[in-house]
């Protein structure tokens, strides 16, 4: 995947970086994680395969990331789902399956909630809906609701990874594990149980939250949290194929 981004342009300004494949449907929307973009392995791998068949598939990097434009101390949960919104209105006709990895797990039940009778499917890498409820210490939360930024040890950069106030209110205001999840679409969780950043039982928490019965967790035992070996994404295209089909004959 080396084409040059298109932008989508906001009411407000901000230019949205994005990639699209146009083919048959259901579309595939993949939300990519905190600080994250749509460079990723696991996006780049999942377009690559809608290319190869001829799917409808859309990249994107949330403004304040990647090739957007913002700043991502500005960025939100609710924001970042209206971009999404936007996206999909702009450029997506018909159903469309979701696929979220780690915060990108938390936006798709949000975008989902949305969608309504468009959406086709949910799938779930590594989900961490509530994040900055479980995740998060009384201390931390306390310095957070004084508008302190929070700054974490980064795994996979030298940087640290920033939690802005901003971002903590809007979670926070947006939870959803300890109420139904009013979805009923088909879902496929997937999670690694050596993941050190989103504990497994999350997966299971929000089978449990969501209305809808056709549910399906995948545990991979050895897997950590981001899931990007070449077996791990064979999984992923794996479920995706799966619901592809599902959507495609509903």
């Amino acid at each position: 995947m080396t084409d040059t981004p298109q932008f989508h342009a906001l009411p407000d300004g901000r230019r949205i970086a994005y990639r699209i494949n146009r083919g048959s449907g259901p579309a595939l929307v993949f939300l990519p994680g905190y600080m994250s973009d749509m460079a990723g392995s696991k996006a780049t791998a999942l377009f690559d395969w809608a290319s190869s068949r001829n799917r409808t598939c859309l990249l994107f990097d949330y403004s304040g990331c990647g090739e957007s434009s913002g700043q991502f101390a500005d960025g939100t949960l609710t924001r970042w789902r209206d971009e999404v919104l936007g996206l999909i209105e702009a450029l997506i006709d018909g159903s469309v399956i979701v696929i979220g990895s780690s915060m990108g797990g938390w936006l798709m039940l949000l975008v989902g909630e949305a969608l309504g009778a468009r959406l086709a499917g949910l799938v779930g890498i590594a989900a961490a809906p509530d994040f900055t409820q479980w995740g998060r210490s009384a201390q931390d939360k306390a310095r957070l609701e004084a508008g302190e930024t929070l700054l974490d040890p980064n795994p996979y950069g030298p940087e640290p990874t920033p939690l802005h106030p901003g971002f903590f209110a809007d979670g926070q205001a947006n939870l959803l594990l300890e109420e139904t999840i009013a979805l009923d679409c088909p879902v496929r969780l997937i999670h690694g149980q050596r993941d050190s950043d989103v504990p497994w039982e999350i997966s299971l928490r929000l089978a449990k939250a969501l209305r809808s019965d056709d549910i399906q967790v995948t545990l991979v035992k050895d897997g950590d949290h981001r899931l990007s070996r070449d077996s791990d994404i064979a999984l992923l295209l794996r479920q995706v194929e799966t619901l592809s089909a599902k959507g495609s004959h509903t």
